[in-house]
This record gives structure tokens, sequence and C-alpha cells, in this order.
């Protein structure tokens, strides 16, 4: 796996542990807490939603759905 598609990975996974540690957050809770543009938070919101890890019941707020995921 290149370096990149590594770090991305990663950057996801952080997004998604933390999304589940808090409950409910807003994209702006997420863009402040990782420190990255609107626009590199929505595309890994987008994988996370494609893969079913993730919804938004509200514009803008984020929260885990129910998919049983074994994180390591």
């Amino acid at each position: 796996m290149s370096p990149s598609t590594d770090r991305m990975l990663n950057r996801v996974r952080s997004v998604y542990l933390f999304i589940r540690r808090q409950g409910t957050v807003t994209t702006k809770e997420l863009v402040e807490e990782f420190d990255m543009t609107q626009r590199t938070m929505q595309r890994d919101l987008n994988i996370l939603t494609y893969n079913d890890l993730v919804k938004s019941p509200r514009k803008g707020q984020w929260t885990v759905t129910k998919k049983k995921v074994k994180v390591s």
C-alpha cells in the first residue's frame, strides 16, 4: 500500500473512532478536531458513509451506524 493511502486510511479510521466516542458531532467539529479542510473531511465522511459506518441524521451532523466494526 502506498504511504499516502496508508495515511488516508489511518485518518478515516481516526475520524470514525472520534465520532463513535463522541456520539453525534458536526462537520465543523470534525474539521476543527482534525485540522483539515472542509473538503477533505467531506471526502473522508463520504468513505465512511459509503461503507455504512456513519450516517447524517441532520444536515451537518454525523453519528455511527449500528454496523458491527472490529477496529484494530
